[in-house]
């Protein structure tokens, strides 16, 4: 590998985050640490390209909504924490919505995330969305099959409903495979830090992937539209799937002034990262 070394390389390896990373790092290998640094340093980059971009959302008092969908495990929070680790927290808030109280239940299904939707010059990201009803609220006996087809009737007029009145709407779905996700919940649960994010749900997520998929498949076929499309990231290569992800945020936000070059794709391959 040292005869590989180029003068980059080096200098890359004799910095303080790559010796930061060599220490760490317990398999020895010049070249995984290499591809961490390049990693790090693309990331950087775009989430530079980031601050530009929440600035411009600010500055014309737009509105911009980012939903996160995917099973569980599929990295969702793990890319929400790169995009907004350097923005301004007063201007964003990630959204996770816990069980709907009693008074919610007998709301309109979308009334509680209309009350989370951006006011002028901020972000909002959430994770996981009105989505639920689409996939994990009818795989897991959550909501009857009414609920559910009343939903699927109204979700795109709904999402019409608020790109007219002004907010962007950007929907990822994180897809990994079975055998991906059942290596991370293995993870999670061997991790003290972690495990608390084993849930109910995902206890029984392996099992019903059959479900899951058949309703996903229902959900893209319904809600898959030209005015709100799915991004769909192949998300079984962590530090790849948040590259992609922040590159497609700002190539389809017209933000100013955008750096292109950065923005450019740019293959980086995958590391084992939390």
């Amino acid at each position: 590998m040292a005869n590989k070394l180029s003068v980059k390389d080096l200098k890359k390896l004799n910095s303080k985050k790559g010796q930061k990373q060599l220490l760490r790092d317990d398999s020895g290998s010049l070249s995984k640490v290499l591809r961490y640094l390049n990693y790090e340093s693309r990331l950087k980059s775009l989430q530079e390209e980031l601050i530009k971009l929440q600035k411009w959302v600010e500055i014309n008092n737009e509105k911009v909504v980012i939903i996160f969908e995917g099973r569980d495990a599929a990295g969702k929070g793990g890319a929400i924490r790169r995009i907004t680790e350097h923005l301004n927290p007063r201007e964003f808030k990630v959204v996770a919505l816990p069980k709907p109280t009693v008074v919610e239940q007998g709301q309109w299904y979308f009334q509680r995330y209309i009350n989370q939707l951006p006011h002028e010059g901020k972000i909002v990201f959430f994770d996981r969305s009105w989505y639920n009803r689409a996939i994990v609220e009818p795989v897991n006996g959550f909501c009857t099959q009414e609920e559910y087809d009343i939903f699927m009737n109204q979700v795109n007029q709904f999402e019409r409903m608020i790109i007219e009145s002004g907010i962007r709407l950007i929907k990822f779905y994180f897809s990994i495979s079975k055998d991906e996700q059942q290596k991370r919940f293995e993870e999670i649960k061997a991790s003290p830090l972690k495990k608390w994010k084993y849930s109910p749900v995902d206890q029984k997520a392996l099992k019903l992937w059959d479900d899951y998929t058949e309703y996903k498949n229902k959900m893209f076929d319904k809600t898959n539209t030209k005015l709100a499309p799915w991004v769909v990231v192949k998300a079984n290569k962590k530090t790849k799937a948040r590259i992609e992800t922040i590159e497609h945020l700002l190539d389809v936000i017209p933000y100013d002034p955008k750096d292109k070059a950065i923005i450019e794709h740019l293959v980086i391959e995958d590391i084992d990262l939390d």
